[in-house]
Formats: structure tokens, sequence, C-alpha cells
């Protein structure tokens, strides 16, 4: 089968198309054609292995020292079920599903094998394979997060989300709505069109006024993007308010409920897939690139399977 090999940590150049052994299911797998991926800042991360000081050395521990001991990056995907292991009982071949593989990668391929009791179920029936790949990354950190801060638990609480175009920001603008949170969205003037499409009214333009400096507080402060800190942040916070970026130590864990609840809004119109750009899976390394420039806008998907 085809994949897309990360040869060792670097630029986009560093990723190359070749020809690797196609799994077979053991018991309890399921093997999945995938049809889509997406480019994510944390395939970006783990190709350029782009982290701060004593993180370089425990992200090469983890990845491997000098390339990625899990050559073939990818962590979120949409497929159809191609064969099953054995006892296998919640999936049969034919299954539309989607998902996410955390560390163990391997979407950045034709097919991959996996447990059917890790994070994947059967796909939004609305959903397009390239939409169904891409409300994953964004939306299942967001709902990671911002359940950690306690939104279920606000009565119309007042958020601010920076970072607001981004993969992650576009997924918590759209479940802080769902919770009826009053959002007021930071980005730059070339993604305005996106938060007001998202039924955002309270802007901040980042390119045009510096938000820290905004007059209204809130109770929720979520930097989507990870490029603040709470001290910068902290003027803006109501008495008792929580501020939680994607930029500290604290990594979403993935989980089965959370595909179910971005799968249920999605079906009932409430959640968009927002798609910048797409890419044929021979074009990775201008994916990549284009992620690399920092302007990417919702989800970058890469197309795997027609």
């Amino acid at each position: 089968m085809k994949a897309v090999i990360c040869t060792k940590y670097g630029s986009p150049e560093v990723l190359k198309i070749g020809d690797v052994e196609k799994p077979t299911p053991k018991p309890k797998e399921v093997l999945v054609k995938i049809m889509a991926t997406a480019v994510n800042s944390g395939d970006v991360r783990v190709r350029g292995l782009i982290v701060e000081g004593f993180m370089k050395i425990v992200m090469r521990f983890v990845l491997g020292f000098t390339k990625p001991r899990k050559a073939i990056l990818g962590t979120v995907f949409s497929g159809v079920v191609e064969q099953i292991g054995e006892n296998v009982t919640k999936f049969k071949v034919g299954d539309e599903i989607f998902g996410a593989t955390g560390f163990k990668f391997g979407t950045y391929a034709e097919y991959t094998a996996l447990n059917e009791a890790g994070s994947l179920i059967v796909k939004p029936k609305n959903a397009s394979f390239e939409e169904a790949a891409a409300i994953i990354f964004g939306g299942q950190t967001a709902i990671y997060f911002l359940e950690k801060v306690g939104i279920k638990h606000k009565t119309n609480p007042k958020i601010l989300v920076i970072g607001a175009t981004g993969a992650v920001g576009v997924a918590a603008i759209q479940i802080a709505k769902h919770y009826h949170a009053d959002i007021t969205a930071v980005c730059s003037s070339n993604g305005v069109g996106i938060v007001r499409d998202l039924g955002i009214n309270n802007v901040i333009l980042y390119d045009k006024e510096d938000f820290t400096k905004y007059s209204k507080k809130f109770d929720i402060i979520f930097d989507a993007v990870g490029k603040t800190n709470k001290s910068q942040c902290l003027p803006l916070l109501e008495k008792g308010g929580v501020y939680k970026t994607v930029g500290g130590l604290d990594v979403a864990t993935e989980t089965q409920e959370q595909l179910y609840f971005l799968k249920e809004l999605f079906e009932q119109g409430k959640y968009s897939a927002v798609i910048d750009k797409t890419f044929p899976m021979e074009k990775v390394v201008e994916a990549h690139q284009y992620v690399d420039t920092g302007h990417k806008k919702g989800n970058v998907v890469l197309k795997i399977s027609h």
C-alpha cells in the first residue's frame, strides 16, 4: 500500500511517498481503507520536532531520537471498514467510520488496522469523508479543554476564544454555542469572515487592536493556539474566571464519547466542518508547507483514496 513516510525530523520535504506492507487485522481489530485525513498542528510539530527547550529532549524520548519511530504520521481519519478480525462485534465490512489514532499515528496511509474499542465510531451520516476527517482534531481538543473549565455547568458563560479561526478555535466556537455561551472571538482581519459565518458578532481583530486592553471581562478565556499566558489575560478575567491554553503541558485525550458528541451535533446541523484547502496524498509536502505558514483557517484535509 502507499503511505507517507516521515524519513527524519525537518521541513515538509522530509515526507516521502513509499510502499509499505498492508496491515492484517488481528483479533478485535478492523482494517480501515482510509479515505481522508487532516494535516493539523500536531502533525507539523511532530514532523519538525517543533517544541521549545527541554521538551525537545522529552519528545525525542517519546517519539524517536533522529526520526519518528512511527514513520507514518497522521492522527485522524475517515474511511471504510474493509475487513474485520476475529471477535469483532462493533463493526461490519462496509461501515463508514471516523476517528483518531493518537500516538499510534498511521493515518497518512491507504490502510490502517485499529482496535474496535479505540476512538472510532460510525461517521455522521450526512458528512462527506473530507468533512468527517476535518471535525475530529479540533473538535476533540476543544471538547477536552472546554470540559476542563466546566463549560457544561456554567449558565450563559462569557467566553473569549483566542485563535478563533484555527482548527481548535472554530471547533471551540461551535461547542461553546451549544452551551449557550456569550462568545467573543480573537482573530486577524483575514479570518473575520469565518467567525461571522459561525454566527459570532463580537470579534476583536488582533492586527488592529490589543485584545488584552479590551473593556469586557470573561468567565472563560480559551487560547486555542497557545500564543498567550495567564498573566497577559488576567485583566480580562472575571473574579473566579478560568484561563486555559492548548500551549501548556496538558495534552487533550481522545474518547469515543467526544466522537459521539461531534457526530450528534453534525447530524443536527449544529456543527460545520471548516475546510480551508484539500490536497491529494501525493501533495502532502505542499499541504504541510501551507500549514507551516500559520495562515490556515480551520482544517487542511488530505485525500487518501478516491
